[in-house]
């Protein structure tokens, strides 16, 4: 049987080969995407356009409405009215890219841990958590099923998934790319971003969508580690992560650590997503086709005050001027961890285990909320793997704007590293016999 190790990346494919990986995309979107339930919808591949993208097979959270079928939203049918197709769907296909599917999600977006009964399975281990909320986008863009994914993050929805499944994700600055056509949850913080396996594929779409390319103001970016994230951590993750910014480093980025952390906007982005999402979705909170628990958090949050969540957005843009001069002062990025833990098992947050610990659900998102709270541009990057053999996630926070910047250093570390090209463990038997574009 052949040997297995890494998937290719889109940038360095002939243009036969790339003929012949939208349809290797469309088998494995039948077969791997199908058995690790990362599937909502398989659309048939129209001939795409000639464009930069030229053919990229790519699939879409189940939020954005693309045109050809009624998104679900994660829920057992549509709950809503149909909405117009999406700009983002519109930027891809006129882009080149090809649209293949939908990636499942968990209801409403509101998840992170991405964990349904009977729902999506991380290719490295079926028994750990895929992250959420756009967890089929994650698992689709891991397993080789499609070269990039469109999906939400709201408070860390593209970044945890990308921890978790060893990939790379985008979560723009606030507005970047348009939202129309797409699910709010909570619109004072919701952004679409992208997927890939690499920081170069995403770069490229990142182009072809805001033909926006990398900053030239600065030759050797420097960055600025969140010292008392990494004093939260689990010891291996912060590990993990320091040895990834030495790389970084390796490539002449000057790098210096700062202590504190922002703790207050943590507990605004927390208060304003629970608020603006119950608002946003009352109606289905006796809904007896939406999961109760979810219908509980939802509850929850038509409890804060409109009051509370004023006064919770009025202070944002202190409380960003105070991150940026304080935090990062003169330096181009902020460095930690996607998250402090390393990826849970299901048990932990399965609400019907004896296992479960609301804890972790909260730590999930912990180093991510305050982000979507400042309009930020972050990256979330492979950064190696812990002792079980799950993959780690770096976070890359830069300043509003500076979204080609991050990607432009996620391109850097890539350079020097492989850990976001390798194939799962859970998948390599799926793949193992394939001839031609796996190596």
């Amino acid at each position: 049987m052949k040997s297995v190790s890494r998937f290719p990346d889109w940038c360095s494919l002939s243009e036969s080969d790339r003929v012949a990986a939208l349809a290797q995309s469309r088998r494995r979107l039948a077969g791997i995407g199908r058995r690790l339930h990362a599937v909502e919808q398989i659309l048939p591949a129209d001939v795409s356009n000639r464009g930069p993208l030229d053919g990229m097979p790519y699939a879409a959270k189940d939020m954005i409405a693309t045109g050809k079928i009624e998104p679900s939203w994660g829920c057992s049918e549509p709950m809503a009215a149909a909405l117009p197709r999406a700009s983002v769907i519109d930027r891809m296909e006129q882009a080149g890219a090809c649209l293949i599917g939908t990636a499942a999600m968990t209801e409403l977006a509101y998840e992170p841990s991405g964990f349904v009964r009977g729902g999506a399975l991380n290719p490295w281990c079926p028994d750990a958590i895929p992250g959420g909320s756009s967890s089929g986008s994650a698992i689709l863009v891991a397993s080789g099923v499609c070269f990039a994914a469109l999906g939400s993050d709201t408070g860390g929805s593209i970044r945890i998934p990308a921890h978790c499944c060893g990939v790379t994700g985008l979560k723009p600055s606030y507005g970047r790319i348009p939202l129309d056509g797409t699910m709010a949850l909570a619109p004072s913080l919701d952004t679409i971003g992208i997927i890939t396996r690499s920081a170069a594929e995403l770069a490229l779409i990142w182009r072809s969508n805001t033909g926006e390319r990398a900053s030239l103001v600065t030759e050797k970016p420097s960055g600025t580690m969140l010292a008392d994230a990494f004093g939260a951590c689990d010891p291996e993750i912060s590990e993990i992560c320091r040895s990834a910014i030495d790389v970084l480093a390796e490539t002449g980025m000057s790098i210096d650590a700062r202590s504190g952390f922002p703790e207050q906007a943590d507990q605004n982005a927390l208060l304003v997503l629970q608020a603006e999402a119950a608002r946003q979705h009352s109606e289905l909170i006796d809904d007896p086709r939406i999961d109760p628990t979810l219908r509980k958090r939802l509850s929850k949050g038509l409890t804060i005050s409109d009051q509370s969540l004023g006064l919770a957005l009025d202070a944002r843009g202190v409380l960003r001027g105070d991150f940026l001069s304080r935090y990062l002062g003169e330096a181009t990025v902020a460095l930690l961890p996607v998250m402090p833990i390393r990826t849970p098992g299901v048990e932990d947050v399965d609400t019907g285990s004896a296992n479960f610990n609301p804890r972790v659900l909260y730590a999930l998102s912990r180093f991510t909320r305050f982000v979507n709270y400042f309009g930020l541009p972050a990256l979330a990057v492979p950064a190696g793997f812990d002792s079980r053999g799950m993959p780690v996630g770096l976070q890359i926070i830069g300043r509003p704007g500076s979204d080609a910047l991050l990607l432009e250093i996620g391109v850097r570390l890539q350079a020097r590293t492989d850990w976001h090209g390798r194939v799962p463990t859970a998948i390599m038997s799926d793949v193992a016999g394939e001839q031609g574009l796996i190596g």
